[in-house]
């Protein structure tokens, strides 16, 4: 008995350490620039703000963000055939390479298209509707859309086309990879989606 207690102690040792040396090993932010210019950049610009409304920009992302969306479009918990197929080729490491690389690209900002909406979009993002239950985004992503490491992505600057799509896809079902936006964007209308993307565009 208290060999095989000593055994498992020492295979539970071997298991920490290795999850630790995996942990502390660093991405490699020059691979992390190559497999980005062959596999992403068509869609995301080459430093990763991407200038077309409907795809992200990914330029200042948090990591632990970027990381988790690769590995849920590889598994198929986030549905996108596009980025399914991208994603299948990559590694963990590839992913952590890429993912570092972007947060390491400074952010172009964005701006608010729709004047007559940005007051309901403000007060939306900053105080939510209290009386549906819908909480304030600036709870989660901060104030200035920040996001908050490892929990929450960064927002500002955002394409309003592409974050109403999102909010859209959170609302129908679509997008199904987070049960806390799913909730919120359930109860929200066509006029305060649109509001709200757009005063996250102009975020800083």
């Amino acid at each position: 008995m208290k060999l095989s207690a000593s055994l498992l102690c020492a295979a539970a040792f071997a298991a920490l350490s290795f999850s630790a040396q995996a942990q502390s090993v660093k991405p490699d932010l020059a691979k992390g620039s190559a497999q980005f210019g062959q596999v992403c950049v068509a869609c995301h610009a080459a430093d990763g703000n991407s200038t077309t409304p409907v795809n992200p920009k990914l330029a200042n992302q948090h990591p632990e963000y970027l990381v988790k969306q690769l590995q849920e479009f590889k598994s198929g918990k986030r549905d996108n055939a596009i980025m399914k197929g991208f994603a299948a080729a990559l590694s963990e490491d590839d992913m952590r390479n890429i993912a570092y690389w972007l947060a390491d690209q400074k952010a172009k900002p964005g701006f608010a298209q729709e004047k007559d909406l940005v007051r309901l979009g403000e007060r939306i993002y900053r105080g939510g509707i209290a009386d549906r239950q819908i909480a304030a985004c600036a709870g989660c992503h901060s104030p200035n859309g920040a996001g908050i490491p490892a929990q929450y992505p960064r927002l500002s600057g955002q394409h309003a086309d592409y974050t109403a799509s999102q909010l859209n896809a959170f609302r129908s079902g679509a997008r199904a990879n987070s049960v806390q936006m799913t909730g919120v964007a359930a109860k929200m209308n066509d006029q305060e989606i649109k509001a709200v993307s757009d005063y996250i565009a102009g975020l800083r």
